[in-house]
């Protein structure tokens, strides 16, 4: 397909734009409509004749949208332009060697009008540069390898560009099913549960102490069996929330992954899944930047884990919108994924440990601190934290057990192909890091850590940073000057 010449969006695409056009204007358009459907007098055909001519003007500015929506390849400059605009033009050129990834996605409209949109990210923005909302699937994939300059070998014969990638698809080599993303929607996101739950006991909590003592004057006339009702009511309503929570994230995990497929392509990894709102995307080897192993005690029982992958972001480093996840992976399979993209299997070497120091400043900064603040809060009867003095030896406890299985699970591994930092206390993670995608190291000291020789080190990748607190800073200092010299002297080319 010869991408050098102007090319339109699908015709039906005027479609999707319609109703991007009326999202878009919602917003300034529903204040006023509030306030005539609310005033006095208003008459229902005025009303009508304003959204037939708003939907005109709608009409309208939709195919001026997509009569000016053109994209091409300039081949010589090896850019890929975008023009767009109905009164202001834009031009927006894209160097080919700046694409960092392009995803396929689909929503519930477009898959009912049979069309895919792209989005094109590039290293360094802070948004994606290049989205195009409606073109036919054989278009999108041939653009797609064009654009990521993907030769598909898989058979042992070389297709050219003008070829689609579905001609040649392979089937499959992983497929996540429904049983592997039910067993990730009952065993993740625990730390939400957790805080849902701790909300409503509190709630319950409030509501009993406040009808014990409402009701204390009447405590003669209260029954042993009337107490106990009480109780296994409160005990069916705690099975129903979390029966709540544990339904409505499966629903959340099933919706999101559904049809889960990873495809193996030339060094490459083609995924594609979800339910409403399907998403196709390429993960290529060379653009890994971290990649992250979790796993719970539940997960492991279950032989399953979850898998982030990152490449090099395309926002501010600490956001997740450049994280691609592969969720209920089994042992296997997670090896498989590893294999591809990192070559060889990770293993951890040299083990780091952080100082005692860490495990103390969490300690006061998370327990000691807020609970002698709430405490003293209480016992001054300030309302309402008076009423709630009861919960804190339940918060210190958990929290005291949450810093003390972070604080063992806290390492850092390291050895000549691969730098490891697990974290976590209920999840575990492993973040996974290649010494030649480094971008930059930062090492920090305070000075009255200066005589207890500790430190902290920060590693900076195109994928996000990845820190270690409060080790043996001679250690970090050494492994420090030699990945500086590995990342002088390395001729790897990630971007």
């Amino acid at each position: 397909m010869d991408f050098s010449q102007p090319q339109r969006q699908a015709p039906i695409g005027i479609l999707v734009m319609f109703f991007d056009t009326i999202r878009e204007s919602v917003g300034l358009l529903w204040p006023w409509l509030a306030i005539y459907l609310f005033r006095d007098g208003s008459n229902s055909w005025l009303l009508a004749a304003g959204i037939v001519f708003v939907m005109a003007i709608l009409s309208v500015t939709a195919y001026l949208k997509y009569l000016n929506f053109t994209f091409y390849l300039d081949n010589e400059k090896e850019e890929f332009i975008i023009n767009s605009g109905v009164f202001n033009k834009t031009v927006t050129a894209i160097r080919l060697d700046r694409i960092q990834q392009v995803n396929i996605t689909q929503s519930l409209l477009q898959r009912i009008i049979s069309v895919y949109a792209m989005d094109v990210d590039t290293a360094g923005s802070s948004k994606k540069e290049g989205k195009i909302k409606a073109v036919s699937h054989h278009l999108a994939l041939a653009l797609k390898e064009r654009l990521l300059d993907t030769s598909i070998k898989e058979v042992g014969v070389e297709k050219s560009l003008s070829e689609s990638t579905a001609d040649i698809e392979v089937k499959p080599f992983i497929n996540i099913g429904l049983l592997s993303l039910f067993k990730v929607g009952i065993t993740s996101n625990y730390i939400k549960s957790f805080w849902l739950l701790v909300v409503f006991f509190g709630t319950i909590y409030d509501n009993l102490r406040h009808f014990g003592s409402g009701a204390a004057y009447a405590k003669d006339k209260m029954s042993y069996i009337e107490d106990r009702i009480a109780i296994q009511s409160a005990g069916v309503i705690t099975l129903a929330v979390i029966a709540v929570i544990l339904t409505i994230n499966v629903i959340r995990v099933l919706v999101k992954y559904f049809n889960y497929n990873l495809t193996k392509q030339t060094g490459s990894l083609l995924l594609s899944f979800g339910l409403i709102n399907t998403k196709s995307t390429i993960i290529k080897s060379e653009k890994v930047q971290i990649i992250t192993v979790t796993q719970n005690y539940f997960q492991k029982k279950l032989n399953i884990s979850e898998l982030a992958i990152t490449q090099a972001s395309t926002g501010e480093l600490h956001e997740r919108n450049g994280t691609i996840d592969i969720p209920g992976c089994n042992e296997s399979e997670r090896d498989a994924i590893l294999k591809l993209l990192l070559r060889v299997m990770p293993k951890k070497g040299l083990m780091m440990k952080p100082n005692w120091r860490k495990l103390a400043f969490s300690l006061f900064l998370i327990i000691v601190l807020p609970l002698s603040v709430f405490y003293l809060s209480g016992v001054f009867k300030v309302p309402p934290v008076a009423d709630y003095l009861g919960l804190l030896p339940a918060y210190a406890v958990f929290a005291s057990l949450m810093l003390y299985f972070g604080f063992r699970n806290y390492r850092l591994y390291i050895n000549d192909r691969f730098i490891i930092k697990q974290s976590g206390a209920w999840d575990i993670s492993n973040q996974i890091i290649e010494p030649g995608k480094i971008q930059a190291l930062t090492t920090s000291q305070l000075f009255w850590h200066k005589n207890l020789n500790i430190g902290s080190l920060t590693i900076h990748t195109a994928g996000g940073n990845v820190s270690f607190r409060l080790g043996n800073f001679d250690q970090v200092k050494q492994y420090v000057n030699v990945w500086l010299y590995e990342l002088e002297t390395s001729d790897s080319n990630w971007m």
